[in-house]
């Protein structure tokens, strides 16, 4: 049943598609790469690895799954005209980033079909849980009267050029902290199913696999290419990722911590436990990871999400272009100390023979 009532007052394409969000520094990207590099990667020296994660795609645990049962069958007044503009946002930025992954994957799979078979193979089939997930999504979205146009987005969304191993690092990364995501807010539901708010959440937990799944592939991947891991640039390369990501997750959801408080988490605690599973997974592969525990870690980032405050009220107000600027330099500025701070910070090496050294 498609929920007509309290639709939020968004900006559309036409009836019923939402106009895309604008894009910023925090929006989900899509990407491009070099498909020749790509090509020509010897997978050789962790070849066995990904024949056996092809062997695991192929089979598909999924197939099934993304069908959607009784439970959508409702309507949803229940959720307040606030909270459903969140939830809406919630939707719209999932499906966003699933659907680039999709676009890359795709590509990548129909550039290196006849140069490297073996590496389209796997994009293929990771295109392929990429679609299921934006299209469930999308239809969710329908539930509440609206859907993106994702062929729209496809033809209107600026694609960012990263160098493959730039992919990797940032895709691994995507994946992981995907799953952690997922899986920590099915466990917190499965335990209070009173904050349900809707039925797609009875879904993360096997939907959490494949992002899990497709961080192994991209983990093999780097294994497969070990200049990618193994030297200084990538050690600085990897706190630079890790921190991009880290932060954007963070200052994303503490400004939509409304949205986290309706299934009844508190954003701070979601992301703090969720950026330190992340973080420790990411030591199988990455040569350093971050020390979030120091204290001044999320303080530099809670300085930053005041900024962002401030900054957001200058863009509500009328004053012109330029006395915007003016007024918003400050706390440009702010930010970037913060996350240069934040980077120089020192790292925790980690040895994959004896585990992590400080």
């Amino acid at each position: 049943m498609v929920n007509t009532l309290n639709k939020p007052e968004v900006e559309q394409l036409r009836d019923g598609v939402k106009m895309p969000a604008k894009e910023t520094i925090l929006t989900p990207r899509f990407y491009t790469t070099d498909f020749e590099e790509m090509a020509k990667m010897d997978l050789s020296v962790n070849e066995v690895e990904l024949r056996a994660l092809i062997a695991e795609f192929h089979a598909d645990y999924n197939q099934k799954h993304f069908v959607r049962n009784e439970k959508f069958d409702g309507s949803w007044e229940n959720l307040d005209g606030e909270t459903r503009k969140i939830f809406i946002e919630f939707l719209e930025r999932s499906c966003t980033a699933e659907f680039s992954g999709f676009l890359l994957y795709k590509e990548l799979g129909r550039r290196l079909k006849d140069k490297n078979p073996l590496l389209a193979e796997c994009f293929n089939l990771m295109s392929r849980d990429e679609a299921r997930h934006a299209g469930f999504l999308n239809k969710a979205m329908s539930d509440f009267g609206l859907s993106l146009d994702l062929g729209f987005l496809t033809k209107n969304h600026k694609y960012t050029f990263f160098k493959p191993k730039f992919i990797f690092y940032a895709t691994y990364l995507s994946e992981k902290i995907g799953y952690w995501r997922y899986i920590t807010i099915y466990r917190h539901l499965e335990a209070h199913p009173e904050d349900c708010i809707y039925p797609i959440f009875t879904f993360f937990e096997n939907w959490c696999q494949d992002e899990n799944r497709h961080g192994d592939f991209f983990d093999a991947m780097l294994r497969s290419q070990p200049q990618f891991v193994n030297n200084l640039k990538s050690r600085l390369w990897c706190r630079f990722f890790l921190l991009s990501v880290f932060a954007t997750m963070y200052l994303n959801d503490i400004q939509r911590a409304a949205f986290y408080k309706s299934i009844g988490l508190d954003a701070r605690e979601y992301d703090k436990f969720v950026i330190t599973k992340t973080n420790e997974t990411a030591g199988r592969i990455f040569p350093v990871i971050l020390d979030v525990d120091r204290p001044d870690f999320y303080g530099r980032l809670e300085v930053c999400i005041k900024n962002n405050e401030k900054l957001r009220a200058i863009d509500a107000t009328n004053a012109p272009a330029p006395i915007k600027f003016l007024k918003k330099l400050p706390a440009y500025l702010s930010n970037a100390v913060q996350f240069i701070s934040l980077y120089l910070m020192k790292p925790i090496r980690v040895d994959h023979l004896h585990g992590v050294v400080r």
